[in-house]
C-alpha cells in the first residue's frame, strides 16, 4: 500500500474516533487527543497542558518510509525528541502497531488488533480486583483511611494511639513502596538510555551511574604505595573494629576512645497484621455498601490509587487508548 493510500486510511480512522479518545506516546507516555484532522496535518491537544500542536503530513510520510525500510520494525529510539506523537497516531492505522517492549513500530500485512480501549465498557464488564501480592496497595489503603479519620494538620492534638497507627502505616508503606520501586527500577533500567530522560504523567526518570570503590588487599595497597614513594605510615589509620576488640580486653571505657553523642528516635517495634487485615476488609465492605458522600469520595480516591498502581505496574504502548 502506498503512502497516499495509507495516509487517507489513517485520516478516516482518526475521523471515526470518539471525541474523548486518548492516545499515549510510546516513549514519554504523554496523553493527547485528536483536535482536528486535515488533509495536510493532524492537530493534537495534550491532556496535561493547554497546548495544541500540528503534526505535519510530510513528517508522517518520513516515518512511513523509515518503517517500510526496516523489516524488523523502526527503532523508536531513533525518533527526534519531539516526534513521539507520530508513532502513536500511526498506530491508529489498522496495519501499523507499536511494540513498546521491543521499542519498535512495525507495519503488518494483516489487520492488527483494535487500538481503541472502551474504558466505559471495561469498567462495567470487569470487576475491579485488588492486585495480587502487592503489599503496598493494602497498606496504602489503610493509610488513606487513617488520614481521612484524623486531622493530621495538628499532630500535637492527636491521641497517642492515633499517632502510633499513623507512624506504623507510614513505615509499612515506605518499606513496601521501596521494595516495589526497586522492582520497577530493574525493569526500567533495560529501557532507559543515559542521554534520554523519559517522562510520565507525574514526573520523569533518567538512567545514571555511580562508582563504588573498595580497597584491594591491605598488603597489595601498601606495597604499591611504597613503590610510588608513599610511606605506609601516612595511610595507616585506626581500625574501628580492632579498637572495639581492644576495649573488651582492657580497662579502658568507651568514652576514653570515642566521642559519644546520644540521640533518641522512634522505631516501629511490631505490626499487628491480623488487626490490619480485619480493618482493611471492613473498609472494603463499608465502601461497597455505603453510598454517602464520604464513602463515595474515599472510593474515588481508592480507584485513583488503583490507577496509579496500574500505571506503575504496566507499560502501555502507543497503540493503547482510553475512551
Amino acid at each position: 500500500m502506498s503512502f497516499t493510500a495509507s495516509w487517507h486510511t489513517l485520516l478516516e480512522e482518526l475521523d471515526d474516533l470518539p471525541e474523548s479518545a486518548t492516545l499515549i506516546t510510546p516513549l514519554s507516555h504523554q496523553q493527547f487527543r485528536i483536535a482536528d484532522v486535515q488533509d495536510a496535518r493532524v492537530i493534537i491537544q495534550f491532556e496535561d497542558r493547554d497546548e495544541t500542536r500540528p503534526l505535519q503530513r510530510d513528517q508522517f510520510e518520513t516515518l512511513y518510509r523509515r518503517i517500510k525500510d526496516a523489516p524488523g520494525g523502526f527503532d523508536l529510539d531513533r525518533l527526534p525528541a519531539d516526534a513521539d506523537p507520530y508513532p502513536a497516531v500511526w498506530s491508529i492505522h489498522p496495519r501499523f502497531e507499536v511494540d513498546e517492549d521491543a521499542g519498535v513500530i512495525t507495519q503488518s500485512e494483516v489487520v492488527t488488533a483494535t487500538q481503541v480501549v472502551d474504558a466505559e465498557q471495561e469498567s462495567t464488564d470487569e470487576e475491579r480486583t485488588e492486585p495480587d501480592g502487592l503489599d503496598v496497595y493494602s497498606d496504602a489503603l489503610l493509610l488513606i483511611d487513617a488520614l481521612e479519620r484524623h486531622d493530621v494538620t495538628t499532630f500535637s492534638e492527636l491521641e497517642t494511639d492515633a499517632l502510633v497507627n499513623l507512624y506504623t502505616l507510614l513505615s509499612d508503606v515506605q518499606r513496601d513502596a521501596n521494595e516495589f520501586r526497586k522492582e520497577i527500577a530493574d525493569v526500567l533500567l533495560a529501557r532507559l538510555h543515559h542521554d534520554r530522560p523519559v517522562s510520565g504523567q507525574y514526573g520523569s526518570v533518567q538512567r545514571t551511574s555511580r562508582r563504588n570503590r573498595s580497597l584491594k588487599d591491605d598488603e597489595e595497597v601498601l606495597e604499591r604505595l611504597e613503590n610510588a614513594g608513599i610511606d605506609r605510615e601516612r595511610v595507616l589509620s585506626v581500625d574501628r573494629s580492632k579498637v572495639d576488640e581492644a576495649l573488651e580486653v582492657t580497662m579502658l571505657s568507651e568514652s576514653d576512645v570515642y566521642e559519644v553523642e546520644e540521640s533518641e528516635y522512634v522505631r516501629k517495634a511490631e505490626v499487628d497484621e491480623d488487626v490490619k487485615e480485619s480493618r482493611l476488609q471492613g473498609l472494603k465492605d463499608r465502601l461497597a455498601a455505603s453510598e454517602d458522600d464520604e464513602a463515595n469520595q474515599l472510593r474515588e480516591e481508592v480507584e485513583e490509587l488503583e490507577q496509579r498502581i496500574d500505571d506503575l505496574t504496566s507499560f502501555r504502548t502507543g497503540t493503547e487508548m482510553q475512551g
